[in-house]
């Protein structure tokens, strides 16, 4: 909280033209979806950098160039998104609880980007929205879905990732691009303002062929594993380890 706090006092002024520029965004005569993400990676570096958060894209050469796909993280927390939109080469759209759906800025890019809200609640109306999903990607441009849900609250240790999350990867015929976020949880977690970094990792796409033929649920323990295999192997170059028992305390651990 206290990081988002100096957010909003140090941008505070730049909320105006930023809210006008989400609404122009929104009409088809705005310009290309490279000039979107041009404008939405500057303003997301300018907040995290005003927010005194250091974000470390690693695989971005990963991210398909012309073909459109999913994005599938795991997921930390509140920052996960800002991290996204400092460092995707690809404008996206993302797939977001109808909870906070219409609150200020939050609605203008969810109209700018095509966004959905989700359900959570409502089996039918969620598995709706992931057809939509399928449905835009296959017209008009990337998404990203948040497969466990909800933010996993143990740092670094990944939640179960939810099968019918993938189904509109199924719909689209399009790759998946798994995503290691870690210490993301960091910055709006960990109650200080002092510097931190956070890391994002593209990992390789998973081709539609690979998956086309299985059960979401077995998607999703694919793209799991693939983010879990990449979050230990990094924390491990730093000399760190995470705890194998999903109910231990969140965070990695220094090895003794």
């Amino acid at each position: 909280m206290k990081r988002i706090i100096l957010m909003v006092l140090r941008l505070f002024y730049r909320v105006p033209g930023f809210f006008l520029n989400l609404i122009r965004m929104a009409k088809p005569d705005y310009g290309t979806d490279a000039d979107r993400i041009a404008y939405l990676n500057k303003n997301a570096a300018d907040v995290n950098r005003k927010g005194r958060v250091t974000v470390k894209a690693v695989g971005v050469e990963n991210v398909p160039k012309e073909e459109n796909f999913l994005y599938a993280p795991n997921h930390q927390g509140l920052y996960d998104v800002l991290a996204f939109l400092e460092t995707s080469p690809r404008f996206f759209g993302v797939v977001m609880k109808k909870e906070v759906a219409d609150i200020i800025l939050i609605k203008q890019f969810r109209k700018a980007t095509d966004s959905l809200p989700i359900d959570r609640e409502d089996m039918r109306a969620g598995v709706r929205t992931i057809q939509e999903m399928g449905r835009l990607i296959k017209e008009k441009h990337p998404f990203l879905v948040l497969a466990e849900g909800t933010r996993s609250k143990r740092g670094n240790i990944t939640g179960e990732f939810k099968g019918g999350a993938f189904r509109g990867a199924q719909i689209a015929q399009c790759p998946i691009v798994p995503v290691a976020m870690i210490d993301s949880f960091r910055p709006f977690d960990e109650g200080h303002t002092r510097p931190v970094t956070m890391e994002i990792h593209y990992l390789p796409p998973i081709p539609y062929e690979e998956f086309k033929d299985l059960k979401t649920g077995k998607i999703a323990e694919m793209v799991k594993t693939r983010i879990d295999d990449e979050i230990r192997r990094t924390l491990a170059e730093r000399g760190e380890t995470l705890p194998e028992d999903p109910a231990a305390e969140a965070g990695p651990q220094k090895k003794a």
